[in-house]
């Protein structure tokens, strides 16, 4: 099949053939569609982490199924599915349930095994889900790791309608996803960007108030921050909980390390919450509310050949919503 290969971590993808992935007995071989870019598709190239080698990228996939394990019956040929990129092993679903991505056997589809970024993708059956309906390609492309990420943000900063929910650094897929959810769930979303160009696209969607990242201090009392890039907003973020507020974060754009002011922390009574990805039930959760109509971001599309001008524009932070790769010709 034709893909984009890395050969070495840190390195650089190529286009080129490689042989498609075994299928095993439990899992479906899908024709992608349509793929996604994550800013995972930028830290395995630069080793953080990295993959088992050649490694294929691509952790959103939409496509038809083209073939089944033999051990597979709730899924058939010619299904048109998305694929939940949080994969644990079923033991850990059993055993862990919601905090099944706690699990020592986690990983995310496209990090530590072959994504998306090629003509053919094989999943794990038990991922698999009906494509949302009504939805497009591209959208359901865009979805899955952004909006399983915000949602379960959310619920872990146990969001509630009437909070006011700041998203931090608009623009970026998980951001966006998460302007969507909250204004879904009945909040008041108020947003910050560097970018006036995408701090009044942030007002377009929903957003009741906007604030330049810069600031040193921004004008509002939160319930919950939604966070995700790290050092250089992380004072302002904190600073932005009302008493007894919530920041939950799931990364760190800007950096790892950030410093953490004790007084503050403990004399407001705020919450620091970590968060990565979502249970295979907050997938199937996000499904309905996308098959229910929730707005999904595509910044831009682009075609599978053309990856490494999307990447750049990923990489140079240009986006607004999440950039879809299609697949033309599968």
């Amino acid at each position: 099949m034709q893909s984009w290969i890395l050969d070495e971590s840190p390195g650089r993808y190529r286009w080129g053939d490689i042989a498609p992935p075994p299928v095993g007995a439990d899992d479906v071989l899908i024709r992608v569609v349509a793929s996604a870019l994550n800013h995972m598709d930028l830290w395995v190239t630069r080793g953080m982490p990295k993959p088992p080698l050649p490694h294929v990228p691509g952790c959103d996939v939409a496509g038809v199924v083209e073939a089944v394990g033999d051990a597979v019956s709730d899924v058939r040929v010619g299904d048109e599915v998305v694929v939940n990129p949080g994969v644990s092993p079923l033991s850990e679903i059993v055993a862990l349930g919601n905090d099944s991505p706690m699990g020592r056997g986690f990983m995310i589809y496209g990090e530590h095994c072959w994504g998306g970024h090629a003509q053919l993708a094989v999943a794990p059956s038990r991922n698999v889900r009906p494509r949302p309906v009504g939805r497009s390609w591209q959208e359901c492309a865009a979805f899955p790791l952004a909006y399983l990420t915000a949602y379960r943000m959310l619920r872990r900063a146990r969001v509630q309608a009437g909070h006011t929910v700041l998203v931090v650094g608009i623009g970026s897929g998980v951001s966006c996803a998460a302007l969507a959810l909250a204004r879904h769930m009945g909040c008041t979303v108020v947003a910050t960007s560097r970018s006036a160009a995408k701090r009044t696209e942030a007002l377009a969607l929903g957003a009741a108030a906007v604030y330049d990242s810069a600031a040193a201090k921004w004008p509002v009392e939160a319930d919950v921050v939604i966070e995700s890039v790290g050092p250089a907003t992380w004072e302002q973020s904190v600073r932005s909980l009302k008493p007894g507020g919530r920041l939950v974060v799931c990364g760190g754009t800007s950096g790892p390390t950030v410093e953490l002011n004790l007084p503050r922390l403990f004399f407001k009574q705020i919450e620091i919450i970590g968060s990565t990805m979502g249970s295979y039930q907050e997938f199937d959760e996000v499904c309905a509310l996308v098959a229910n109509g929730v707005h999904i971001q595509v910044d831009r599309t682009y075609p599978l050949a053309a990856y490494d001008e999307a990447l750049t524009r990923l990489e140079h932070g240009e986006q607004l919503g999440k950039i879809v790769l299609t697949h033309e010709g599968n």
